[in-house]
């Protein structure tokens, strides 16, 4: 009985040294709230207090979130930005490529033309020389000097007939008044008429007019009243 009643003085002490170490023991209790329902500082492993995020204000959100938005349109507009800039490139070298096969085609076509109107040309001076050629034989057959000239002259109208099928003109002179912009007078003859006074009575050299421009003027002689050529 003694026995039983030490026994269970010893585990009484037991257990109050027990409750006094536990007491000792740190424990580091991460709850957010304690016993009482209260929130309670969150803390680190080592047990300092975790440190607080700080407190952003309305404006501050409102501005970041602008500048978000406004990075975002940014960005959308470069990346169109830079699509445009392709676009435009493609479009430059096919245009360069177009000019450049249609500066090729015209070319082309100038050369052409160029070629066809000598063959033109070439061609209607064919019966020139074929005129040439039977006046020769002519005067071989005939040394009449009538023949000759008659073939000559039909040489020479064969002739200016081709110049006239390209557009080669003759620029009139006899009879018609000086014009220095498309006569050259070579010489002037007293006239006695007014009337003839500054025309032209005779011409050296036939001259040409292609389209407007003048090929080689006609040399001509010009009429001077002889009264004025005395006064001067």
């Amino acid at each position: 009985m003694f026995k039983r009643r030490k026994m269970n003085q010893t585990d009484h002490q037991l257990e109050e040294h027990l409750e006094e170490e536990d007491l000792k023991i740190p424990v580091n209790d991460k709850r957010r709230v304690d016993e009482n329902g209260v929130r309670r500082e969150a803390l680190e492993d080592d047990g300092n207090p975790l440190p607080k995020e700080p407190v952003r204000s309305p404006k501050e959100i409102e501005l970041e979130t602008r500048l978000k938005a406004e990075t975002e349109r940014r960005e959308a507009a470069e990346s169109k930005l830079v699509g445009v800039q392709a676009k435009f490139e493609e479009a430059k070298a096919d245009l360069e490529k177009e000019t450049a096969e249609m500066r090729a085609r015209l070319m082309k076509t100038l050369e052409d033309r160029a070629s066809q109107n000598k063959f033109n040309f070439l061609q209607t001076l064919l019966p020139v020389l074929d005129n040439l050629n039977l006046a020769v034989s002519a005067s071989e057959q005939d040394p009449s000097v009538d023949n000759l000239r008659d073939g000559v002259i039909g040489v020479a109208r064969s002739f200016e007939h081709a110049l006239a099928s390209v557009g080669v003109e003759v620029v009139a002179s006899i009879g018609t008044d000086f014009d220095p912009e498309v006569h050259e007078a070579v010489d002037m003859i007293p006239v006695d008429s007014e009337e003839q006074d500054g025309k032209i009575v005779a011409e050296y050299q036939r001259g040409y007019k292609f389209g407007d421009r003048l090929l080689r003027p006609a040399r001509v002689q010009v009429g001077k009243v002889a009264a004025q050529a005395a006064g001067d």
